[in-house]
């Protein structure tokens, strides 16, 4: 998957809507998160990255409930305490990228027949991941830990926050588009 650089103009715009909303109106005033943010959304502008994690027998997962028994590394698939933290994270960041730039989305995965996740609060499952993945606080991911901490606490808010970018990017959009360019 080719990586969005951080000079990128893309980037450069999703950092600056998210400095801005999140500062101003949400009031985040972490610098960690906002790049946080700004990296998944760069990173999930390619599809590929958004259905990356994969079960064991290679199929991609992009329903939360199956990832939930992925990640469970007593009764499910994670062969290991760190595929749970792997699987956990991308919950949180699939969770928060879906009810943050398309909540209206949600509705549709539930409508799906067969779905575990139509069992799922998404917000939850999210706010859950990202606090189980600030427990794993030792060796390389001591760092990050308490990010995720961050994350999962300001959960609610950053669906908010990335709902506001969402709607300043949909009206630039619109803006751009002329009256004289619209075929009837």
């Amino acid at each position: 998957m080719a990586e969005i650089g951080d000079r990128h103009p893309l980037r450069k715009l999703l950092g600056e809507k998210i400095a801005h909303h999140f500062g101003r109106e949400v009031g985040i005033r972490d610098e960690e998160i906002w790049a946080y943010l700004t990296n998944l959304l760069t990173e999930f502008c390619d599809a590929r990255s958004l259905y990356a994690l994969k079960n064991a027998q290679g199929r991609s997962l992009d329903d939360v409930g199956e990832m939930l028994l992925e990640s469970d590394p007593v009764f499910g698939e994670a062969a290991s305490f760190d595929r749970e933290r792997q699987v956990r994270k991308h919950i949180g960041d699939f969770t928060l990228f879906y009810s943050g730039m398309f909540p209206e989305s949600i509705n549709r995965f539930r409508l799906r027949r067969q779905r575990l996740e139509s069992l799922i609060d998404f917000v939850h499952a999210g706010k859950e991941s990202y606090f189980i993945v600030s427990q794993f606080d030792q060796m390389e991911y001591r760092k990050v830990a308490p990010l995720f901490g961050r994350l999962s606490t300001q959960f609610e808010s950053c669906v908010f926050g990335l709902n506001l970018v969402r709607k300043e990017l949909t009206e630039m959009q619109y803006a751009l588009v002329r009256p004289e360019d619209i075929v009837m």
